[in-house]
Order: structure tokens, then C-alpha cells, then sequence
């Protein structure tokens, strides 16, 4: 887990962990984030879900618009990172499956 010591990015990650619904959080990351932040944040986590899949980087490349460079930068932080990725794609799953 990173260690953040400024104190804004603390309240950050605090206001974002107490969202307790979709539509919170849509209403926060609008305020918060350009639509092009939020694309992007969106095209990574896909990078990662298709990672997770096995899918090549040329593939994920072809299907997300994402840079092999951007890919390999999530492939990174997928498997050597803080699971964050790991987490929220298993938690994904599990609601799908509900």
C-alpha cells in the first residue's frame, strides 16, 4: 500500500472510500475529473481486466485505443503493484455474478 504523506491526497483517497453509491461517485469524478481523466482512468482498469484475461498487448491495444506503452504500465503495477487492480476486477466479478 502507498504511503501517502500529503495530507490532500489522504483526503482524497478518505472522501473517495466514503462514496456509497454509483451515483455518488459519477456526481464526484465529474466535479473532480476532466471527461478525458475519466476516460482514461476507465481505458486502464480495461487494459487491466483484459490482462487479467490473458488478452496480448496488441489486442488490448486494438480494442481500448490504450498505448503498449500505457498497457505495460498497468501490466506493471497488475502484477507487482498493491492488488489494487486485483481487488476491484475480483470485486467486478463477483457483483456480475450476483
Amino acid at each position: 500500500m502507498p504511503k501517502y504523506t500529503n495530507d490532500s491526497i489522504k483526503r482524497l483517497m478518505k472522501a473517495i472510500s466514503l462514496i456509497e453509491t454509483q451515483e455518488e461517485c459519477e456526481a464526484l469524478f465529474d466535479d473532480l475529473c476532466t471527461i478525458k481523466e475519466i476516460q482514461n482512468m476507465a481505458q486502464r482498469l480495461d487494459a487491466a481486466i483484459l490482462l487479467s484475461e490473458g488478452v496480448s498487448y496488441q489486442e488490448i491495444s486494438k480494442q481500448t485505443g490504450a498505448s503498449t506503452t500505457t498497457i505495460s504500465r498497468v501490466s506493471r503495477c497488475y502484477n507487482y503493484g498493491d492488488e489494487g487492480y486485483k481487488n476491484i476486477i475480483r470485486k467486478l466479478r463477483e457483483e456480475d455474478a450476483a
